[in-house]
């Protein structure tokens, strides 16, 4: 749908390489990031979203689910906003 970009849990891995799907610099990254990490994020960015139970084609065995954000710029400056609020559990 116009406006709506996808995020996974992959994007945000610290434990990823590029090549394996995380997007985000390794030092906004954080080790096996989950959806309600992500959720959280992207409420403290204020970002309008919705979860679905489907999964990256890369990893089809994790099922980990996937966000479905309201956002009409770049999916970059998206990535950037939600690394910025992800903050490592302790």
């Amino acid at each position: 749908m116009k406006g709506e970009r996808i995020l996974y849990p992959c994007y945000f891995d610290a434990g990823l390489f590029r090549y394996e799907g995380r997007r985000v610099s390794r030092s906004k990254a954080v080790k096996n990031p989950t959806i309600a990490d992500i959720q959280r994020a992207m409420k403290k960015a204020g970002l309008s979203f919705r979860t679905e139970q489907k999964h990256h084609p890369a990893y089809w065995w994790k099922r980990e689910g996937r966000l479905v954000v309201n956002w009409d710029k770049s999916k970059e400056k998206l990535l950037k906003v939600v690394a910025g609020n992800l903050e490592a559990r302790k």
